[in-house]
């Protein structure tokens, strides 16, 4: 069982629901948030373990929330979610995995684990964004 919060941020409500569902039936600890500012305030009061970010997002930008997080939490993974295959380079510099929609949840969980079990085995490790193109699951 994962002790960390994994953090899913999307500005649906209803995708939350079913992507904490699934990530809670595999022992996952799940918060999550429908904008930016509440996924910065969940940072600053808990141990997020992850970041899981949906890319196309209605009510905020994606590509700045995923700048704030890895300058203000750089030790914090990013995981982008999306049904697109093709990313535009300047969000793909700011995680560390995405993951394609149709991978969901047994490719996210995949990932996840293996973000955080990177995180953890190297403690004096900062994770950086990727100078190629993030693995998808």
């Amino acid at each position: 069982m994962c002790s960390s919060i994994v953090l899913c941020v999307d500005d649906r409500p209803e995708q939350l629901k079913l992507r904490k569902a699934a990530l809670e039936a595999r022992s996952f600890r799940v918060e999550t948030a429908t904008n930016a500012y509440a996924a910065i305030k969940l940072l600053e009061e808990a141990s997020v373990a992850v970041v899981l970010l949906e890319y196309k997002e209605e009510g905020m930008d994606a590509e700045a929330l995923a700048y704030q997080v890895r300058h203000r939490f750089p030790d914090v993974p990013i995981i982008l979610l999306s049904a697109y295959a093709e990313m535009p380079e300047g969000i793909l510099w700011l995680v560390d995995e995405y993951v394609m929609k149709s991978d969901l949840p047994d490719g996210l969980v995949r990932v996840i684990e293996r973000v955080t079990r990177q995180n953890n085995t190297d403690e004096t490790k900062t994770l950086a964004p990727s100078t190629s193109k993030p693995l998808a699951a």
